[in-house]
């Protein structure tokens, strides 16, 4: 993987990337083998760069109603070497924070944001470090609202359908490149 560097300038490595693209109608054209297929690629690059986790969102609803996909879950995972890869189905990120407080509360867990930030996370241990958003940078996806507080945003200008390893590459050496402020301002 040409270009592609961990992070070694004292700064935290890169431990969760998120990557958001594609409607869930465009993934449900994804056939099994296809998607098998993306995480293993795409996987192979998080793992390459040190990343233990990948979470992949569509970038929001559909545009037409009917459009949404019947039948079964489009929800998805994988190992890839150290790299947990996992496609949520979800593509409204107020949805995900509803559901996370709900699903807390009826177990009788204290609502915090350390508490919703671990159920919205899951399986990562960790907020992203690196949100990939394909798609013009003019308009952030509704599938994100919570992976937005301390994360470095990089968009790449591609269809969901014309993804590819390289990428993800790319949007890592730009994270690679920045000097990251948690928020602060320089």
């Amino acid at each position: 993987m040409a270009g592609v560097t961990t992070v070694t300038t004292g700064e935290p490595a890169l431990r969760h990337i998120v990557l958001v693209g594609g409607t869930p109608a465009e993934w449900a054209t994804l056939g099994e083998h296809a998607w098998e297929h993306r995480l293993a690629e795409l996987g192979k690059v998080a793992d390459h760069v040190g990343a233990s986790w990948l979470t992949l969102h569509p970038r929001g609803p559909d545009d037409e109603p009917g459009d949404e996909p019947r039948g079964g879950s489009l929800a998805r995972s994988d190992v890839v070497g150290g790299c947990a890869v996992t496609a949520s189905s979800e593509p409204d990120g107020r949805a995900r924070v509803v559901h996370a407080v709900e699903a807390l509360r009826r177990n009788g867990t204290v609502v915090d944001e350390t508490t919703i930030a671990a159920a919205l996370n899951a399986p990562a241990l960790v907020d992203p470090d690196l949100v990939v958003v394909l798609g013009p940078a003019h308009r952030l996806p509704p599938s994100l609202v919570w992976e937005l507080a301390y994360s470095e945003l990089v968009f790449v200008e591609v269809a969901w359908v014309d993804l590819q390893p390289a990428h993800l590459e790319q949007a890592v050496d730009a994270y690679n490149h920045r000097h990251r402020r948690f928020g602060g301002l320089d």
